[in-house]
């Protein structure tokens, strides 16, 4: 393949656009990721093609795109799956979509996109209807959208193989949360068939999805996201059930993320699916004579906030030291590199600086440290500095948009990702309850009442925003402990089966007045508790 051939991607940026606008051509955009198996497929096939690269090349400006890098291009324009093949006009607008392309369809799209464009310019391209600048219907906080969510539980559950949903499977690790208190069996049955299908049984973690209804198709990488969301979901279901079956798959994943994906200062950001099934079958020595999947260590804000809620959770179920130490080193990190006066910047490598103020990454920051405050005591000053910023510069209209209204393409078009809102809304409930500060859980009242009048076309797959509701329409489970983090009073709070509750370590009057050194109040009754049992007598009380 001669160099004139290839294809001349530019990086996406203004610049970009601005030479679709002067040279009068659409912008291909090439979205794909490390991870994506039919991305470097068609990398290796389609535009390896020379007269397809030439043609690329002449009459488009190719751009390409890293869509863990850039989440707000990837929530803008993702076809559905990656490789995305997005077509667009030099305003960003979208001419057409498709996923992997072999050499022939990719032929006959270009030359389609290329002739409809010279035909109908501008006036070819569309805005998606989530970029309409339309808000959505707003409504009450009542318990009617808890309820409808959890009556969604029962109408899509798989009772023959668990999960939701009859296609393709995924883990839904906020789902299965969410169920965790309302549909204890299918949470716990979903949780066995995505350990029995999904866990890798030789070095721990999990894998992305299952492409049929049966568990089977298992598609073999490996994302920190998945993994963090899933480690809290099997912790929270072992402190419910005191099962091993539960803790053992979590603390392999504490494992899998604090080695094989550890990246020196915290966590990367995934391992590719390498040569697929036949490598994950081999054992650790057959896969040590094999050559290792790509590993990507990109340490990305969203994902190693996860990554530290959910190792701290873990702790404080379990007392694992491990999962602490490393959960310590993340919020180093992420405190030292990626937080700059409450805004939130989404990576950092080799002098290049990702995106800031991603919604889904301040609502995991503030999540992280949250939790933080409730198992080591400290943390929840940088949560509220974030939470602030968020709320100043992203809060609008009654809900958040997913990131400054700035960029090249349609950046700048309000996004407001439902499940972006339920995770802020559920982080500010507890920053609320943790702060005594009441304007932060009004925010998340207001921010679950701009989607309400909507609710009943919420699905499983946004439970988190049912876990909102619900909390927002009564009153939490919080244990105020009048003692230092990891006393026993306070390993005992942490450990109740109720993993919505908060539990404030070194409460002071503000969360519980007059509380004596040395006791725990559940509040709402009145009576304090000095050991573990009374605690567990008082929590009963209160039910």
């Amino acid at each position: 393949m001669q160099e004139e051939t290839r294809v001349e991607w530019r990086q996406w940026g203004q610049d970009a656009f601005d030479e679709a606008r002067e040279r009068a051509v659409p912008v291909l955009l090439s979205l794909s990721t490390t991870w994506c198996v039919d991305c470097h497929e068609m990398d290796a096939t389609t535009y390896a093609d020379p007269n397809i690269a030439a043609n690329v090349n002449d009459r488009y400006v190719p751009v390409r795109v890293d869509a863990d890098r850039q989440p707000r291009v990837r929530e803008r324009y993702a076809a559905g799956g990656f490789p995305s093949t997005v077509f667009l006009t030099p305003d960003g607008e979208v001419l057409s979509t498709a996923t992997a392309l072999a050499p022939d369809g990719m032929r006959q799209v270009l030359n389609r996109v290329a002739e409809n464009y010279a035909e109908k310019g501008d006036d070819a391209g569309r805005v998606p209807r989530a970029l309409s600048g339309d808000l959505p219907p707003a409504g009450t906080v009542d318990a009617a959208i808890e309820e409808q969510l959890a009556g969604q539980l029962g109408e899509k559950f798989d009772d023959r193989f668990g999960g939701w949903g009859r296609d393709a499977k995924f883990p839904l690790a906020r789902t299965v949360e969410f169920a965790l208190k309302r549909e204890r069996d299918q949470a716990l049955r979903s949780l066995d068939a995505v350990r029995d299908h999904l866990h890798d049984d030789v070095a721990g973690g999990f894998f992305r999805y299952a492409g049929r209804q049966d568990w089977s198709d298992v598609h073999y990488a490996k994302l920190l996201d998945t993994n963090a969301t899933l480690l809290r979901a099997f912790a929270h279901a072992y402190v419910y059930t005191g099962e091993d079956v539960y803790r053992e798959p979590a603390e392999s994943t504490v494992e899998f993320l604090t080695d094989d994906l550890w990246a020196g200062v915290a966590v990367g950001g995934s391992v590719g699916p390498g040569e697929g099934a036949e490598y994950w079958r081999k054992d650790a020595e057959g896969r040590a004579n094999d050559r290792s999947p790509r590993t990507d260590l990109t340490a990305y804000a969203g994902g190693n906030a996860l990554a530290a809620d959910a190792l701290l959770t873990f702790h404080g179920y379990t007392d694992d030291e491990r999962a602490r130490e490393y959960a310590d080193r993340v919020l180093d990190y992420l405190e030292r590199d990626l937080l700059e006066h409450g805004s939130v910047v989404h990576f950092r490598e080799r002098g290049q600086t990702g995106p800031r103020d991603v919604l889904a990454d301040i609502a995991a920051v503030v999540g992280a440290f949250t939790r933080a405050e409730q198992i080591l005591g400290y943390g929840a000053d940088v949560a509220s500095t974030v939470a602030d910023h968020a709320i100043e510069s992203l809060h609008e209209d009654g809900s958040f948009r997913d990131g400054p209204a700035e960029g090249a393409g349609l950046l700048d078009r309000p996004l407001r990702p439902l499940d972006g809102n339920a995770a802020m809304a559920n982080a500010l409930i507890d920053l609320a309850m943790l702060t005594g500060e009441e304007s932060y859980r009004e925010i998340a009242r207001e921010t679950v009442g701009a989607f309400a009048g909507a609710s009943h076309r919420v699905g499983v797959q946004v439970a988190e925003y049912g876990t909102a509701a619900g909390r927002l329409c009564r009153e939490p489970l919080v244990v105020a402990v009048a003692d230092d983090p990891g006393s026993d009073l306070h390993r005992a709070a942490l450990r109740i089966a109720d993993h919505e509750k908060v539990v404030v370590p070194n409460a002071d009057e503000s969360i519980a007045p007059e509380l004596d050194r040395g006791t725990a109040r559940v509040v709402g009754v009145d009576d304090p508790a000095s050991d573990p049992e009374a605690l567990m007598a008082r929590v009963a009380q209160r039910e």
